[in-house]
């Protein structure tokens, strides 16, 4: 065992799965910073080391959050005109949020949190845009609303990208924000302020990191962009950029009457877009648009229980995926979250629009030796294993941290499954993936949870499940009353 780590740093598992696949008898070691300094497959278990009680699989990133949004589920699901869609929602989220306070953004976050660490997901990026006082005005600190959320995080051990939103405009052509979206707007020098604020009161370390949110091309210009992603790269030049892209088909057609394209052809023809993005929903593009995405090494967000809710559309997954291109998963405004429903859906959206089954299997060999098999089940014929390794490396590119992988120098999350659980008991390790994806039987099959190397989730039970639950209701009835 490495001389620096001892018993309380590492965990044997009889089955983990590792970039390479399901092994054997893996012990797991990780230093004092919760990063994983040793893997070793085919050993045996150390004196004094625990045993994981099932399967280990990498904790899955979720790569879009709204936090806030999370109170509202349930709550607009009537309808409340004779065209009721994504805009008449927006319109009932905006008068949602515009009760928020500082003490409820906390609360409602970290119960999400708790929430999203039970269902697997150990790493967040929240695409955080309520910044100011209810009339408008600034708090004191810039940033009162984001460290609240940060703060949040961390009491619950879930890692986290923020990505403070830069909101300018109400719409293409650089139109005068609404009044209620007063909570929102900054211009592209306070968003950077008040990421300064952030950094200043919480530096970046192994379960923290930094980006930005231009929210999308409705609410910036190109040079507000421009000038938000100059100021960010004089402190970060790889820090991760989020933005809302290409959800709606109003969102398209009225960015081709004012702009002359179509939102992610503008965007791809007027900026650098590479890995360090992450275009999220990206609902509505063309084939053209669909093959440059994938070439430029982007990321698509995809919040597959949001887009449905909203009536969004399908994404044209099977051919994107086809062309090469990244993927990662988010919950979104958290009507659900269950990162095992979203793969779900991402492959019953194209069964339904193809009528075919297994859509998303890949259509190589799994013994396949070109170049793409360093990515976990890239060339899988089971559905739910090549979506879990894509959305596992999607995301984890999404989030700009050291996750998403059981290998050295990542970091140490990783869920146990219950073996016993409905949904995998007598399987073999090949179905099990399968299993907890297609098969909904009761409770969750995810038993434990681990984050940096923390037991957050012991036995289906969150270590602070009860007080944050409490705190959660308390801001609930405020909002409600």
């Amino acid at each position: 065992m490495t001389s620096s780590v001892g018993a309380r740093h590492s965990l044997f598992a009889e089955y983990t799965l590792l970039p390479d696949g399901w092994r054997r008898d893996v012990l797991l070691q990780w230093d004092e910073r919760g990063t994983l300094v040793d893997v070793t497959a085919d050993t045996s278990a150390p004196a004094g080391v625990a045993r994981a009680a099932g399967p280990l699989v990498p904790g899955m990133p979720n790569l879009h959050s709204h936090a806030f949004q999370r109170a509202m589920a349930g709550l607009t699901e009537y309808r409340a005109n004779a065209t009721d869609n994504f805009w008449s929602w927006r319109d009932l989220m905006y008068r949602f949020a515009a009760r928020i306070s500082p003490e409820g953004m906390a609360a409602i976050s970290e119960w999400l949190y708790v929430e999203m660490l039970k269902a697997g997901y150990t790493s967040v990026c929240e695409f955080h845009y309520v910044h100011h006082s209810p009339d408008g005005s600034r708090y004191a600190n810039p940033a009162e609303l984001a460290t609240r959320v940060v703060d949040s995080a961390q009491r619950s051990g879930i890692g986290m990208t923020m990505l403070p939103v830069l909101y300018q405009y109400s719409g293409f052509g650089s139109q005068p924000p609404r009044d209620d979206q007063r909570r929102f707007i900054n211009t592209p020098e306070s968003l950077l302020d008040l990421l300064a604020s952030l950094r200043a009161a919480h530096p970046e370390h192994p379960a923290l990191r930094y980006g930005i949110a231009p929210h999308s091309l409705r609410a910036v210009s190109a040079d507000s962009l421009r000038a938000l992603i100059e100021g960010l790269d004089t402190v970060s030049a790889d820090a991760p950029i989020h933005i809302h892209i290409a959800e709606q088909t109003a969102e398209v057609d009225t960015c081709i009457d004012v702009e002359g394209a179509r939102p992610v052809q503008w965007l791809l023809d007027r900026f650098d877009v590479d890995s360090r993005w992450c275009l999220v929903h990206a609902t509505h593009v063309d084939a053209q648009e669909m093959i440059a995405l994938a070439r430029s090494g982007a990321v698509v967000g995809l919040c597959l229980t949001t887009e449905a809710n909203l009536g969004d559309g399908i994404f044209p997954a099977h051919d994107y995926l086809a062309a090469g291109g990244r993927f990662g998963i988010g919950s979104d405004s958290h009507i659900g979250v269950d990162w095992r429903s979203e793969l779900r859906l991402l492959e019953y959206g194209q069964r339904l629009s193809r009528r075919q089954r297994n859509v998303l299997a890949s259509e190589h060999s799994i013994h396949s030796t070109g170049p793409e098999d360093s990515r976990l089940f890239s060339h899988s014929a089971h559905v739910a294993d090549r979506l879990f390794g894509a959305a596992l490396e999607g995301g984890t590119n999404a989030t700009g941290r050291a996750v998403g992988m059981l290998e050295p120098g990542r970091r140490a999350d990783w869920l146990v499954l219950d073996a016993e659980h409905p949904a995998i008991a007598e399987h073999t390790p090949e179905s099990w993936l399968s299993g907890i994806v297609f098969g909904e039987h009761g409770e969750t099959p995810i038993r434990d949870v681990y984050a940096g190397g923390d037991k957050v989730v012991d036995n289906r039970c969150h270590r602070d499940e009860e007080q944050a639950y409490a705190r959660y209701r308390i801001a609930l009835a405020e909002l409600l009353r």
